[in-house]
């Protein structure tokens, strides 16, 4: 839907040349990412035929764009600023066919989403279903990133709205050129199994020794339980590293664990667990983001509308003890 046909713009400049809008996309991407082997790795494209691309917009403009310096390619100021320009550009360019399409009255198109993997379970089906519903001509093209991966296809243009999240104390990501939208705000839980040695914890002390499984690392989830489980004196035994909060989830039933996990999930796969709040009740946030010229189109409206119909349709979390420190 928001492909916006790149490669088939193109503005005339004095003495008849014309700029290829693909080529001043390419141009825009050299600076964003820096590298032509950047560029062509984030658009499938080989790093001779980004060059190549590159050089005719030079030719077309009759202006040095770019020099060698080094074994890098670094874009001259003339480069830097038409490279602006092009930006400027493609997101007059997304307003206007935004514009358009609310002309014609009705959400419709190829919609391609990223998420992360907990939306994809709690919140798309809902979402899928109320489009199907309201907006039939709308189709969905949804793909599981995390979230720094699908924002980089997000502003490489090959998805046209991400669903993200920020955890407590992290930094908070918001890219230039693009739309933020907040979702909802969802509660970190501790899960424990039903029956072993680790169910009975009324506190972190009771788990310094429990084996957990935990996000990788470096993953804001990862990063966001790490610190956590410092700041209250604790130093995770991490015996299963995933970010499949599913998976996390099962080897806490079958009693080989204990885990964090968001409260979005809570009230339909944490069965056969015992469910706890944390001290503070710490929350992350979760958010959609699009890019900035798309932001009124009618099919990226309907679209947030029915997550936020999804989200507020989830079952409210009851009656649950909060873990001590």
């Amino acid at each position: 839907m928001f492909r916006s046909g790149i490669v088939k713009h193109s503005f005339t400049i004095r003495g008849g040349d014309v700029l290829n809008l693909h080529r001043l996309f390419l141009l825009h991407e050299l600076r964003r990412l820096e590298t032509m082997s950047a560029v062509a790795r984030a658009h499938s494209m080989s790093p001779s035929a980004v060059s190549q691309q590159l050089s005719h917009l030079e030719r077309e403009t009759k202006v040095t764009l770019f020099q060698q310096v080094g074994r890098r390619v670094v874009l001259t100021d003339a480069g830097v600023r038409l490279a602006r320009r092009a930006e400027e550009m493609l997101g007059l360019l997304e307003a206007a066919e935004a514009e358009l399409a609310d002309a014609q009255g009705e959400a419709g198109g190829l919609l391609r989403v990223a998420s992360f993997q907990t939306p994809m379970i709690a919140l798309a089906p809902a979402a899928v279903s109320v489009l199907a519903q309201r907006h039939p001509a709308l189709h969905l093209e949804l793909g599981q990133q995390e979230v720094d991966e699908a924002y980089e296809g997000l502003l490489a243009r090959r998805y046209d709205v991400i669903l993200g999240e920020d955890y407590p104390g992290g930094q908070q990501v918001v890219r230039r050129g693009t739309d933020r939208e907040a979702l909802l705000t969802d509660p970190l839980l501790l899960v424990l199994p039903d029956v072993g040695p680790w169910s009975g914890a009324r506190r972190f002390a009771d788990l310094a020794e429990a084996p957990w499984a935990l996000d990788p690392p470096q993953s804001r989830t990862g990063i966001w339980s790490r610190t956590h489980l410092r700041s209250v004196g604790v130093e995770p035994q991490v015996r299963f590293t995933t970010p499949d909060p599913l998976l996390q989830v099962h080897l806490v039933r079958s009693g080989h664990a204990v885990a964090f996990v968001p409260g979005i999930i809570a009230s339909e796969h944490l069965g056969g667990t015992r469910v706890l709040r944390l001290l503070g009740d710490p929350h992350r946030s979760l958010y959609t983001a699009a890019r900035a010229g798309a932001a009124q189109h009618p099919s990226l409206l309907a679209f947030r509308s029915a997550l936020l119909e999804a989200a507020e349709s989830l079952s409210a979390l009851e009656d649950l003890e909060t873990l001590g420190t």
